[in-house]
């Protein structure tokens, strides 16, 4: 405080009281978030106990990350600490949840050994946003099921609620999922091959057809081909024909197969794969049930 009885204080008696630089209480005064009450006959600038006190909480708001502009409408009034803290929260979890993909790229980088170019890739994909995420799927189902109205209804549900999305705070593992699964939906050749799988589950269809009729058929692939190859029946011997009629009734084997070989191969295992990994919730495909099934089919093609 100067000595003239005013009760005022210079720049550099209220840097020695606070502990902050002449340079950043002279930076806010310049900034106009501690105007000065008034100057000395020399030009100082001066300040009083309620400018003191204005700064303690400029610090503070600073110290909480918070930029001029936020500090400026807290002085004026113009919105309270608590509404600009939440905002500044929201700010916050956003810049970590980037901060978390980040890491997680990062860390795939150096456990893969990624070239400069798989590295930009991986961070250009990993860092969409969910709601680019979402149209990225959106886009694909539509294309799956364009047309298709007699879809099985459990099917399209199921695929309308995939949520291609990274966690909140994703392994080095899930950011390759990710990155996998989105080159796969925008790769044609993948694209035509689920279509193909869409399409033979709608020419399965008719009005009359309850729902999950698809899901019905897989389970019962499971359970008498899982009994059958327990049983140690090989898909080439007479009795796996038996099991092909108790499944398959009087259907037209031709058909059925190459319904199956499209709906169940190599790259729809590891969409599913892929999917699990990204849940966090490890997927069985059933593709050796599939498989014994496709093998049967062919040893045994019927009328």
């Amino acid at each position: 405080m100067i000595d003239d009885g005013t009760g005022l204080f210079t720049i550099g008696e209220l840097a020695r009281s606070t502990g902050l630089t002449v340079r950043t209480i002279r930076y806010w005064s310049d900034e106009g978030v501690l105007t000065p009450v008034t100057r000395s006959a020399g030009g100082y600038r001066l300040y009083d106990a309620g400018s003191a006190a204005r700064l303690e909480l400029i610090r503070t708001l600073r110290e909480l990350g918070l930029g001029l502009d936020d500090v400026r409408k807290v002085l004026a009034g113009d919105r309270t600490v608590a509404e600009v803290a939440a905002a500044h929260v929201v700010a916050l979890d956003a810049r970590i949840s980037t901060l978390k993909v980040t890491r997680a790229v990062l860390s795939s980088v150096a456990r893969r050994g990624s070239t400069a170019e798989e590295m930009t890739l991986m961070n250009k994909l990993a860092r969409l946003s969910a709601a680019e995420r979402r149209r990225i799927m959106e886009e694909f189902v539509e294309e799956m099921f364009h047309g298709l109205d007699l879809v099985d209804p459990d099917v399209r549900e199921r695929m309308r609620n995939t949520a291609v999305n990274l966690p909140d705070d994703p392994t080095p593992e899930q950011v390759d999922a990710w990155v996998e699964l989105a080159e796969m939906v925008q790769d044609p050749e993948f694209r035509a091959q689920m279509r193909r799988a869409a399409e033979f589950n709608h020419a399965d269809r008719g009005p009359g057809t309850p729902a999950g009729a698809s899901m019905w058929f897989a389970k019962r692939v499971v359970e008498l081909v899982g009994r059958a190859r327990e049983k140690g029946v090989a898909p080439e011997s007479p009795e796996a024909d038996k099991v092909l009629r108790e499944l398959l009734g009087d259907a037209d084997r031709a058909a059925v197969l190459e319904r199956v070989t499209a709906s169940h191969n190599v790259r729809i295992a590891r969409w599913r794969e892929l999917l699990g990994i990204l849940k966090d919730q490890p997927v069985r495909a059933f593709e050796e049930e599939f498989g014994w099934v496709v093998a049967a089919l062919r040893a045994h093609p019927g009328r």
